[in-house]
């Protein structure tokens, strides 16, 4: 257990509740509070009084006496319904009309004034549920606009959030206060199915672990043993009670698997805690924009929090961009997660290899769950710090944006708390403004260059809003700068703590996950001030002052760069790529930052992010990085696609690593190994497809096949398949006769996924993945009729055409001919050298 930190208000709430776990409340005003006591959980009742923030009180006018004035909650007080919007209303004339609200026990609809402009949500409108309050509303709106016009009404004129968040917004209580990570008692449950379709297969077996030592599966070796193996992981949840309830892909695949099979068998899904609702709930959730065409489903279970350890990996990506894939055998190597002796199973012989040696698929199905405990370990502690802050649940922080999701309810329960209007329309009025100017982007130089440093501004964007006071002008308490100077003060202690706490202990683990929650929010504040109509504190031209004050910043540090004679590659927002001279030493780099940091403004820093053996520069934020061990690092769509066929996305790897370091006669060899492996054909089919998300329908894409015809779908209609969802990914390759082949992933089900972003076919690539890790099993890996010169060009021209600009263009035509055959003016590879960047006086040519 740690001390709890200082009891900011507006960053931690204000209520000191220590060890809160999970909280349910309902539409009624009902709440259930579980708190860890030591080894113990307790559970506490409690209500509230369902709230909404309002802009006007005219469509409760017809309450009359009904409704009242919140005079216990604070606000203006006595005179709080004296106001000419009051007034206006009608408030104390109408009568309560058919509303049917109030009564002699209390059950009143009341209001509370809050300070603010008459145009902003200034009013905090409650009653006894959540029901009667919108039936109200609902009436008087009606009567007031007409019969159609009061969910257009209510959309403009109130602000709401759920009940969990109201409670907590309400009380000032977070999650987790006194807790660390280890404290939760998390569960993790993973289950093998005979069909990636719960209407075509079956649950045979569930894997089941927790933090406290269970290590167990539940199994239905018979198709009449799945009812008994339903009931019975219901019934460990229900007996071990764990706080928090993970699997990778959860929400996708495990939980609406579970659910079909329950409803389908007439079994009860009691996961919930005792006293609370036990049953899973369920409840979709729109698409955030319009790629996703289909709406994803989210599961709730009262007392207990639920956490996919997919959506983390996803967050991890978009950040990072570091991971080979999404499966979990994929990110468990990555990360150093994955046991040496881990069984891996091909995902299509798992339930074959089940009844022929089930020993193997239990210790496969094991060796997936304690993978996905120690992803939850590696990427959930930001999350676990964030509900110590935020107003809303553990499960919906680890999958919600910095700025929407955490910190605007941050925002919320300052100014409800503060008894301050929220401001309506921040963002309106700002359309005639010229588009938002970003953050400056330069590239200086294409090439290749050798001791490169890179250098950034430390959360540049927070930095300088902390150091001008920039912040939106609507915030009239000034909260989004005192929560940015905040956390950008306690990070620090933070991070000094980290520094000097023991490798591998609680301590260490606390202050890692605290620090990086706090750098999220802090470099969330600049992109939600310039989210526009999305942000209750959204401002423009506060925005843009950033990032103007941020280009300049950029631009003195790459002037006095470049006055020190470095060479400029790259430039991105608030850090640069240069290279240093050849003969220094990483303390003179260091120097050259410390001494180029000194003549920024106060309150901004530099820093030496790192520093690298060489980089190929091919584009802005696209480059190929060779650390001093020997790692490649590879950023940018230009240089790294989820779409690249494994042969060539060997090749490139292979030519980078040559090309970095300047082994010409070694990239040469691995280009012609390659057209020899095609030529051949000794590369299996599989080493040449390329995989693709599905985005038509069948309908759309049949409508459209006579202007423009796509290999995926192609590959799909011959293969008999015209049957398939948006978001299915498919392998396909180009086969002798122009054709497509499609390759299907799993042998015994080619279909089962539901068509969301992380749905089915996620864990369909997390098993084709196996697949590759077990080769003799596979039937694809006999097939060798792809088209080979097709395959030869795409060599050349999308994976060697991505060195293009790091060799002269006579040198380039050299290294890639096809046929082998000496050009007049060829000259001995061993004198083809990369192009150079140097640094100014230094000579250009070979290392």
């Amino acid at each position: 257990m740690t001390t709890a930190p200082p009891l900011d208000p507006y960053v931690f709430g204000w209520d000191p509740t220590p060890g809160i776990v999970s909280v349910w409340a309902d539409r009624d005003g009902r709440a259930l509070v579980w708190r860890r006591e030591g080894g113990r959980v307790v559970r506490e009742r409690d209500r509230y009084r369902p709230w909404m923030f309002a802009t006007t009180l005219a469509d409760l006018a017809h309450l009359g006496p009904a409704l009242t004035m919140d005079g216990a909650s604070g606000g203006k007080g006595d005179d709080a319904g004296s106001g000419d919007d009051a007034a206006s209303a009608g408030i104390g004339s109408a009568g309560m009309g058919s509303a049917g609200i109030g009564s002699p026990s209390g059950a009143t609809i009341t209001y509370r004034e809050l300070d603010g402009s008459p145009t902003d949500y200034r009013f905090v409108i409650s009653a006894p549920t959540a029901r009667m309050l919108e039936r109200a509303i609902q009436a008087g709106a009606t009567r007031r606009l007409g019969s159609g016009a009061a969910d257009l009404r209510r959309r403009d004129a109130y602000h709401r959030v759920g009940p969990v968040e109201q409670y907590l917004m309400r009380t000032g209580r977070t999650y987790f206060r006194g807790l660390v990570y280890d404290d939760l008692h998390r569960l993790q449950f993973d289950l093998e199915t005979t069909s990636l379709d719960p209407q075509r297969g079956r649950i045979f077996l569930a894997a089941v672990r927790d933090s406290r030592g269970l290590a167990a599966t539940i199994e239905a070796p018979q198709p009449d043993d799945e009812r008994r193996l339903i009931a019975e992981l219901c019934r460990v949840v229900r007996e071990r009670d764990p706080d928090v309830i993970e699997n990778h892909n959860l929400f996708g695949f495990d939980l609406p698997f579970l659910e079909a099979r329950a409803a389908h068998l007439g079994v009860p899904l009691l996961l919930g805690r005792e006293g609370a609702p036990p049953l899973l709930g369920r409840h979709p959730e729109p698409p955030p924009d319009a790629r996703r065409r289909r709406r994803t489903v989210r599961y709730t279970v009262a007392g207990r929090e639920l956490i996919d350890t997919l959506e983390a990996v996803r967050r991890h990506d978009f950040v990072a961009r570091d991971l080979p894939g999404h499966g979990l055998k994929d990110v468990a190597r990555h990360f150093g997660i994955a046991a040496p002796e881990r069984t891996y199973v091909a995902g299509a012989e798992v339930y074959r290899t089940y009844l022929e040696q089930p020993d193997i698929v239990r210790r496969y199905a094991l060796d997936d769950v304690a993978e996905v405990d120690g992803l939850s370990r590696r990427l959930l502690g930001a999350p676990f710090a964030l509900a110590g802050m935020a107003p809303r649940r553990y499960e919906q922080l680890a999958s919600a944006g910095p700025a929407m999701g955490i910190l605007e309810p941050m925002l919320v329960r300052a100014y409800l708390h503060a008894g301050a209007a929220l401001p309506y329309g921040a963002a309106r009025g700002e359309e005639d403004l010229e588009g938002h100017a970003g953050g400056a982007v330069h590239l200086f130089a294409t090439g290749v260059a050798e001791h490169v440093v890179k250098v950034d501004i430390a959360s540049m964007y927070p930095s300088l809003m902390r150091a001008y006071k920039i912040g939106p002008a609507c915030d009239s308490l000034g909260a989004l700068l005192h929560i940015v100077s905040q956390l950008t003060t306690l990070r620090l202690g933070h991070k000094d703590a980290l520094r000097t706490a023991p490798p591998g202990s609680l301590e260490r683990g606390h202050h890692d996950a605290m620090q990086a929650a706090m750098k999220l929010l802090i470099n969330s504040a600049y992109g939600y001030m310039a989210a526009g109509s999305m942000a209750l504190f959204a401002d423009r031209r506060a925005a843009d002052e950033v990032t103007r004050r941020g280009r300049e910043v950029l631009s003195q540090v790459v002037e006095a760069l470049r006055a020190r004679g470095m060479a400029l590659l790259e430039a991105d927002t608030d850090g640069v790529f240069f290279a240093a001279p050849l003969d220094w030493t990483e303390a003179r780099e260091r120097a050259l930052v410390a001494d180029v940091a000194s003549e920024l403004p106060d309150g901004i820093r530099l820093e030496y992010e790192g520093r690298y053996r060489a980089m190929l520069s091919h584009e802005v934020k696209n480059y190929a990085l060779l650390s001093y061990d020997g790692t490649l690092i590879v950023r940018g769509v230009a240089l790294r696609s989820s779409r690249s066929e494994p042969f060539g996305e060997r090749f490139l790897r292979r030519a980078l690593g040559a090309t970095l370091i300047g082994d010409v006669p070694a990239l040469q060899r691995a280009f012609r190994e390659t057209v020899q492996a095609l030529t051949e054909r000794s590369l299996p089919a599989a080493d040449v497809a390329t995989r693709v998300r599905l985005t038509k329908t069948p309908e759309a894409y049949l409508a459209a096949r006579g202007e423009h015809r796509e290999a995926a779908y192609e590959a799909l209609l011959a293969a008999g398949r015209d049957d398939w969802a948006p978001g299915e990914r498919v392998r396909c390759y180009r086969a002798n006769g122009k054709g497509y082949v499609w390759l299907p992933d799993e042998t015994d089900e080619p279909r089962g996924h539901d068509g969301s972003e992380s749905g089915q076919d996620d864990r369909r690539s997390d098993r084709a993945d196996e697949r590759r890790d077990n080769r003799p099993n596979s039937r694809h890996d006999d097939r060798r009729d792809y088209d080979v010169d097709h395959y030869v060009r795409t060599l050349v021209t999308s994976y060697a055409g991505r060195l293009r600009k790091a060799f002269a263009p006579e040198d380039f035509a050299q290294l890639f001919r096809t046929d082998r055959q000496g050009g007049l003016f060829d000259r001995p590879v061993e004198q083809i050298a990369p192009l150079w960047v140097r640094c100014a006086g230094e000579v250009e040519g070979a290392p």
